[in-house]
């Protein structure tokens, strides 16, 4: 009959002075949700152009910083396609 302990498997341990959130827990990402929040702003800036604005100069950082969290969403979802060829 198997004991009621969890038991680790040899050669898992995680120095902590790499990770130090090793100790208390799961250190984790949520890569899904960090993705949908990232298009999430993406259009969330873009629906502020619809709006009173005195000058273009709002207009062109609300685009600027659009197309910058884009790229770099792009960026990350192509390292990601690829990473298990490395």
């Amino acid at each position: 009959m198997a004991g009621k302990a969890v038991e680790k498997r040899p050669g898992t341990e995680v120095d902590p002075r790499d990770e130090p959130s090793a100790e208390w827990g799961w250190h984790g990402g949520f890569p899904k949700a960090t993705r949908f929040a990232g298009w999430f702003t993406v259009l969330a800036l873009l629906a502020m152009l619809i709006g009173n604005h005195e000058n273009n100069t709002e207009n062109v950082w609300l685009v600027g910083i659009a197309i910058a969290v884009a790229i770099g969403l792009l960026l990350d979802m192509r390292r990601r396609r690829t990473a298990w060829r490395r």
